[in-house]
């Protein structure tokens, strides 16, 4: 008896056990409300194959998809005070930092790579929502700083991927100053002739809106991102009148002028080869042939003369 009980009913009792499955392997898209399966999303870019809604990516899963063979360098951003003001509201800010530094793996809200696009050198920064809303502190300063400074050294394109809820409140008045300090970085480029490209993912918002993320050569965007300055309750309180709908995503802003184009996921990194290509690579890639003159098109000759 104590052999059956002891033995063979815990067997039993395992086959029929149900294993446990981990809560990560689906994930539910906010748009759709669809599950889909972790590898399959990874495999899209986390772009939802049922509505096409694009997920937030982290910035290392950005540069893999965008540099050649996946192949890129992250540089080394410059320190910052970690909390200039001894800021405190419901939690201590250093805590705050803390905590999304555990969550990301990052030490702050951009991060800057280079390697090579299509053959040619490129300098990516790209912006983490998922660290403090993607905020802009001295952090984020220094890293387009470091990042235009880069691409001026190695006389490559700076291509800036942005997503933030706007400025660091936590930092006070020092993230404010980014906006300037970001606007002169990003002059530098121009000065030295090297193409600036912004992608504007979902949501790009408040003082990032108001000073690098808007400056670029060429703007592009995701679909049916969020692009703005304000929010739109705050907008239609302030000037009284009822806005269009969707007034602030993607293609409303296409339609309007303050985009040049709405980009797939799927197809940017040929979309940013391509107009990297055409930038740099301004001379012809066949041999240019004369045509012949005609007798009225050769000097000195023809009626008159």
């Amino acid at each position: 008896m104590n052999w059956l009980t002891n033995r063979v009913l815990p067997k039993i009792r395992a086959l029929g056990r149900k294993k446990d499955v981990p809560d990560n392997l689906w994930r539910k898209c906010p748009a759709c409300g669809q599950m889909i399966f972790h590898r399959e999303l990874e495999a899209a870019q986390l772009v939802c194959k049922h509505c096409g809604h694009h997920m937030r990516i982290s910035p290392r899963e950005r540069f893999a998809a965008l540099f050649d063979n996946g192949d890129y360098t992250c540089i080394e951003l410059p320190a910052v005070p970690p909390d200039p003001l001894r800021f405190r509201d419901s939690k201590r800010y250093g805590d705050r930092l803390k905590e999304a530094r555990a969550k990301s793996g990052d030490d702050d809200a951009m991060q800057v790579a280079h390697g090579t696009m299509g053959g040619n050198n490129v300098v990516i920064a790209v912006q983490n929502f998922d660290f403090m809303g993607g905020s802009m502190g001295l952090a984020v300063g220094e890293a387009v700083i470091a990042a235009a400074t880069l691409a001026v050294v190695q006389d490559a394109p700076l291509i800036a991927f942005a997503a933030s809820g706007g400025a660091r409140m936590q930092e006070g008045i020092l993230s404010l100053m980014q906006m300037p300090r970001t606007t002169v970085a990003v002059q530098r480029l121009r000065e030295a002739g090297l193409p600036y490209i912004v992608v504007l993912t979902d949501p790009t918002t408040g003082g990032v809106t108001a000073s690098y993320a808007m400056l670029g050569d060429i703007q592009i965007a995701e679909p049916g991102a969020l692009i703005g300055f304000a929010g739109q309750r705050v907008i239609e309180q302030t000037i009284r009148e009822k806005l269009p709908e969707g007034f602030q995503r993607a293609e409303y802003l296409l339609e309007h002028g303050m985009l040049d184009i709405v980009v797939h996921r799927h197809e940017l990194r040929a979309t940013l080869v391509r107009l990297v290509d055409l930038l740099r690579n301004r001379a012809p890639r066949v041999d240019v042939m004369s045509l012949p003159r005609t007798e009225a098109e050769t000097p000195g000759t023809g009626a008159g003369t």
